[in-house]
């Protein structure tokens, strides 16, 4: 065991620090790991909220680098709001893995949220004290939990695990082969058009 500088946020301080300061002033990239996507708001000046597809986008058009690794499809609200903007054709990058439960927000690879809330309202969003969820997590700049969090990332980013996984059946889009004639052989989606493990416009299923 070794000492780790970080501190410890919940409530409004997690949704200020991760989304309001860190998020939005990203410079170079943002990975974001969730096993829920909704479209939760962020403020948009003169006391109105915005999408944060509309963050997203507008971090696009600063050419930033965007990634969002998710368990489950996200709700009908985020997708339609992804279907509007830009980010179809450029700037977010999505890839699900029934697998991925923890919840990352890495920006420029030099600061770290890792804790318990996902990227909805309830989560991360700008919700009401008295019906946001009970969160917690910690933000550090620590090189070594970094680099770990940051391999974990790109190993199920790249699809690593996909060859062996045997809930590969479960999967709607595997993002790497599968053995074959082993565990995990899962479903062809060869007839589907879905170039596997690149980002694609969400579907409406």
């Amino acid at each position: 065991m070794r000492a780790l500088e970080a501190e410890l946020l919940s409530g409004e301080a997690l949704y200020r620090e991760v989304v309001l300061h860190r998020l939005a002033e990203a410079r170079e990239s943002v990975w974001i790991s969730t096993a829920n996507v909704k479209a939760m708001l962020v403020p948009s000046g003169g006391g109105a909220f915005r999408p944060v597809v509309e963050l997203f986008s507008t971090l696009a058009g600063r050419g930033v680098e965007l990634r969002l690794l998710h368990a489950e499809l996200p709700s009908r609200p985020f997708r339609a709001a992804f279907d509007a903007s830009s980010l179809v054709k450029r700037g977010l990058a999505l890839k699900i893995c029934p697998r991925v439960h923890f919840k990352c927000v890495l920006v420029d690879g030099a600061w770290l949220y890792l804790g318990s809330a996902n990227l909805t309202g309830a989560g991360l969003g700008a919700k009401h004290a008295n019906k946001r969820n009970f969160e917690l997590g910690f933000v550090t700049e620590d090189f070594d939990t970094i680099d770990r969090v940051s391999a974990l990332y790109q190993s199920v980013w790249r699809g690593e695990p996909c060859a062996a996984c045997r809930v590969r059946d479960a999967c709607p889009d595997p993002i790497g082969p599968a053995l074959l004639g082993g565990r995990g052989r899962g479903r062809d989606r060869g007839a589907t058009g879905i170039e596997l493990g690149r980002p694609r416009r969400l579907g409406r299923g």
